[in-house]
């Protein structure tokens, strides 16, 4: 449900705006209209200081979960801005020894073939007149070819790899020398002298530990300063989005509140007797903010149509009526008892230990989870084991649980009808509602069309003892629907336009509603498929452990050998599983959002809010 909002004009002394807002940020309860801000230079500036701090305070906290951090005894900065400048310091020097160390490392694999040798002898038998010249070259050039350059300068071989060849020349000057191969500069230490210098600056940023551990002893400070800034960014949207009026000296501001709450704001607005304030209800055409407000279970999945868009104000809240489709979808997806009861000790974690901030995604994760056990349940799979082979069924049909792969196909299209024809049936009772019966007269014919032809010809495919024995495709009142649909559809689609034209732009509509449903039911079949692909998935895993270990003709003799082929196929069943798991979840997660968002949005009339409902309030974290 979308709550009910109430817009307030308010216009006051410039002067007192600044205590006006402090006093709103008390109240917590109104919004102030900051659509169309544009962010003047000071306000780019404390946005980017807003953005350090929020960076800093994100790897302080890490640092601190981290076994580097140093907890006890350390004493805090005196001040945010001073833990701040520390901070920056220590993460520009920081990153400096890390770009360094990374310098090193690989300047350690590219003198690695040269060996260990002594700089400090190479520049005196430079001062001496001797020159040691590098070469790198092709090994078979290298074998063909040494011969003849030692014939005029000494050659030495250093190393040499399967490919290179890698060599010095003694020569007295720098003179040209005709090679088939690379000169590289001498190198101004050896691997050894390169991973020492390494070694060093690791040990520096180790030393950093202890002066990052007094920044994070200070992070109650940076998250008050954070808040601070937080709050005068807030308020600079709300002064550029505001208008100034009487050469500057008055503000008018566009302000919504709830409308059950509205007695609380407008005892706050008495308290100010200068403040003059308009109230109304919201029309079409103001950015109206939206703030839903469900049960218990539907408030769950609010993160997941979140994760799209919020409801248009004035239209219908699509949640608590996609909520229980979604969690089906998941469990049909997931298709599997085991993987459920994953899913859900999952969940049961994330409850336990994610804290407040985590609790809806933990009893969300925790109901898709209990909903594919139940489903996968009643499939009769367990990891990809069938269970009614493990209760001694023959045959699955002479078993209580369903057989997904020879009979869910049909029903997941049957799923698809009934979840395009329940968001139809939204979408002309809120414009019935709203906008008077006639002006849905053009959909109702069509949603009898499609429910008379499910009722009559879906029913009994679906099972052939779904029969109505009154309404059947050859039955009289299967005819009549049929032609009450065809009328609203054909002629009176618009019944303020001229019949002939109805008919034709009925046609038309006719065109595209079989064209766009057709799309829209077979998008469901995916239900099926990924169902299916896990559940298959599961089983490949099963076969490949019991058959690479030798255990599916089982155990004979108990021996060490048999240890070794259990600890196999546990192994076998840990990875294949794992990665079977991770990629059903996912497309248990994304699939049933697409069918949501694309197929039941659409049918059901679904339009996009612009903003969300955000009342100004005190931030402390």
């Amino acid at each position: 449900m979308i709550v009910k909002m109430l817009r307030y004009d308010l216009v006051l002394l410039k002067q007192q705006s600044e205590d006006f807002i402090e006093r709103l940020r008390e109240l917590g309860l109104v919004d102030i209209t900051t659509t169309g801000w544009e962010p003047q230079e000071k306000d780019r500036l404390l946005l980017v200081e807003i953005d350090q701090y929020q960076k800093a305070l994100d790897q302080l906290e890490a640092f601190a979960q981290s076994e580097d951090c140093v907890k006890d005894g350390v004493k805090p900065y005196e001040s945010a801005e001073q833990a701040m400048e520390a901070y920056q310091k220590l993460s520009q020097h920081k990153a400096s020894l890390v770009a360094e160390v990374a310098r090193l490392e690989k300047l350690s694999e590219e003198v690695a073939p040269w060996g260990e040798f002594d700089a400090q002898m190479y520049s005196k038998l430079q001062s001496r007149g001797v020159q040691l010249r590098y070469f790198v070259t092709q090994t078979s050039i290298y074998d063909s070819s040494v011969a003849e350059w030692s014939q005029k300068n000494p050659v030495v071989e250093i190393s040499r790899t399967t490919s290179s060849v890698y060599f010095v020349i003694v020569t007295v000057d720098q003179s040209a020398l005709e090679l088939d191969a690379q000169e590289i500069k001498a190198p101004a230490f050896d691997a050894k002298g390169a991973k020492v210098e390494a070694q060093k600056c690791e040990a520096e940023l180790k030393s950093l530990s202890a002066e990052f551990s007094r920044v994070a002893a200070s992070m109650d400070l940076l998250q008050a300063k954070l808040c601070t800034l937080k709050s005068l960014l807030q308020s600079a949207k709300i002064e550029g989005a505001s208008e100034q009026a009487a050469d500057g000296a008055l503000v008018v501001m566009e302000a919504w509140a709830e409308k059950e709450r509205a007695a609380e704001v407008e005892a706050m607005l008495d308290d100010y007797a200068d403040v003059v304030y308009l109230k109304r209800e919201p029309v079409e055409e103001d950015d109206t903010p939206v703030k839903l407000q469900n049960n218990r279970f539907a408030r769950l999945f609010e993160l997941i149509g979140g994760m799209y868009a919020l409801p248009k104000y004035g239209t219908l809240d699509l949640t608590p009526f996609f909520a229980p489709f979604y969690m089906l979808f998941f469990a049909i997806c997931l298709n599997d008892a085991g993987y459920g009861a994953m899913i859900l000790l999952a969940g049961l974690a994330l409850y336990l230990k994610g804290g407040e901030s985590m609790r809806q995604a933990s009893m969300l994760t925790m109901f898709c989870g209990g909903a594919t056990v139940l489903f996968g349940g009643y499939t009769g799979s367990l990891f990809g084991m069938s269970i009614p082979d493990m209760l001694g069924y023959e045959n699955i049909a002479d078993s209580p649980f369903l057989d997904f792969q020879g009979q869910f196909f049909t029903w997941s299209l049957a799923l698809g009808v009934f979840q395009i024809l329940l968001g139809m049936l939204l979408n002309i009772c809120f414009k019935s509602k709203y906008f008077g019966i006639t002006s849905v007269f053009g959909q109702l014919g069509w949603f009898i069309i499609l429910l008379a032809a499910c009722l009559a010809g879906g029913l009994p495919m679906l099972n052939e003892a779904w029969v109505i024995p009154f309404f059947t495709t050859s039955s009289p009142a299967f005819y009549a629907a049929l032609g009450v649909g065809a009328v609203f559809m054909l002629l009176l689609n618009d019944i303020h336009r001229n019949p002939v034209v109805n008919f034709f732009s009925g046609l038309w509509d006719a065109y595209n509603n079989i064209t766009g449903l057709l799309s829209d039911v077979l998008s469901y079949i995916r239900l099926f498929a990924i169902g299916l692909s896990g559940g298959v998935l599961a089983v490949v895993f099963n076969s490949l452990a019991l058959g690479l270990t030798g255990l599916s003709e089982g155990i004979g003799e108990f021996g060490v050998g048999t240890i070794f082929q259990i600890l196999g196929a546990t192994a076998i069943l840990l990875v294949g599983h794992g990665i079977n798991l991770f990629m059903s979840a996912i497309s248990s997660f994304v699939h049933p959002m697409r069918l949501t968002f694309v197929e039941f949005y659409k049918n059901a009339g679904f339009e996009i809010g612009n903003r969300s409902f955000e009342p100004v309030k005190k931030i402390e974290k």
